[in-house]
């Protein structure tokens, strides 16, 4: 079932549209998860809560593109559970890759900073790089595999994707300073 109809069935309130949903990307949301959390029942919650918000949002809310939204509410329910679950202790896999980008973007709480205009800035800066070094930035930043993970999807050594991931977070801080967004 394509996306545009598992949308459908959302606004006509219909329940098969949470079992499509499930079909299709059930994998990918349980993926992105597990990246963040590692016990399988708080897994298992935050995806049943992504469904349920989704359901809740679905209308009145319209996405162009399912698949994304839908991985950006399953990370950021995924972390919410995380902060719940370890409020005084960090999970060193995602705080490192937090950590490492926010050496490069400035902090929007900080400052006067609208979002939206970071956000489409960093996919305007993505879309300029080669497919491969996307791949990699987003495998990591986005879905939060670590490193040994992302080298062995790309056939490649962990220091090599250590240096890449660098020298894009190197080339990200420039572009955005270029464009006005001072970091420091």
């Amino acid at each position: 079932m394509n996306d545009k109809d598992i949308i459908e069935l959302f606004r006509k309130r219909d329940e098969q549209a949470i079992t499509e949903l499930k079909l299709k990307y059930g994998r990918l949301c349980f993926h992105i998860a597990a990246n963040i959390l590692s016990q399988r029942e708080d897994i298992e919650e935050c995806l049943n809560s992504v469904y349920y918000d989704i359901w809740n949002r679905i209308p009145p809310d319209e996405p162009n593109d399912l698949r994304t939204y839908l991985c950006r509410i399953v990370k950021n329910k995924a972390i919410d559970k995380l902060k719940y679950n370890s409020a005084s202790k960090r999970n060193s896999k995602l705080s490192v890759s937090i950590d490492e980008l926010a050496e490069c973007i400035p902090d929007t709480r900080q400052q006067d900073i609208p979002t939206q205009k970071l956000a489409e800035l960093i996919t305007r800066f993505l879309r300029m790089q080669d497919e491969k070094h996307r791949k990699i930035f987003v495998r990591r930043y986005w879905y939060g595999d670590d490193l040994s993970k992302i080298a062995e999807y790309f056939q490649m050594n962990e220091k090599t994707v250590a240096t890449n991931l660098f020298r894009t977070r190197k080339k990200l801080k420039d572009f955005l300073k270029k464009e006005g967004f001072e970091y420091e």
